[in-house]
């Protein structure tokens, strides 16, 4: 499987070379089944595009373009560094990467942002990555859920709620990305326009 292919548009979203690298070498590490599977299990929570074969890619696609285009508009990406802004793509493509756990299961794991960023602190020491970038871009990650932070099974708060601009940021595009009056277009596993 070709992973660094089906994300080459995002990662050139990302401007610094060397972060771009580090992006291509945590996106490596998914799991193969977030290449196939939809974006929600129920396809309850999510739009069409986001449904079938490959729906969370495209729900993560969506996700990074709506960030890409916000961090592009001076009157909203004017408060973020290049830095930041690098690092608010790389953690939303990589912010649903294990949604069904290192293993696959049929359904999402709540914690599946801790997950996430459990797998790229244990593989920091691949990546050129400072290790408060990699912490911030981790945080941004676990704070992805917003509001959604209590876990009913497990009757406990899990996930930390988003406080600093970039984790608000990063919750803000992933949930518009999971609006179901969205219609985005799709050809060649792309977005079009």
């Amino acid at each position: 499987m070709k992973k660094i292919e089906v994300f080459k548009t995002e990662i050139n979203y990302v401007k610094d070379e060397e972060r771009r690298k580090d992006l291509k070498i945590l996106i490596k590490l998914l799991p193969d089944y977030f290449f196939e599977i939809p974006a929600a299990s129920t396809g309850k929570y999510h739009p069409d595009f986001a449904q079938g074969e490959g729906g969370l890619v495209r729900h993560t696609k969506v996700a990074v373009r709506i960030a890409n285009e916000l961090l592009n508009n001076n009157t909203v990406g004017a408060k973020f560094t290049d830095k930041d802004k690098d690092l608010i793509i790389m953690a939303l493509t990589l912010h649903d990467g294990v949604k069904s756990g290192m293993e696959h299961s049929k359904y999402t794991k709540f914690d599946h942002p801790l997950l996430v960023s459990k797998l790229i602190m244990e593989n920091k020491d691949k990546l050129s990555l400072e290790i408060d970038d990699v912490r911030k871009m981790c945080s941004m990650i676990e704070s992805h859920m917003g509001e959604w932070t209590y876990d009913s099974y497990q009757q406990k708060e899990v996930l930390p709620k988003p406080r600093t601009a970039e984790q608000r940021f990063v919750h803000m595009c992933d949930f518009l990305a999971s609006r179901k009056f969205l219609d985005v277009k799709f050809e060649n596993g792309n977005i079009i326009g």
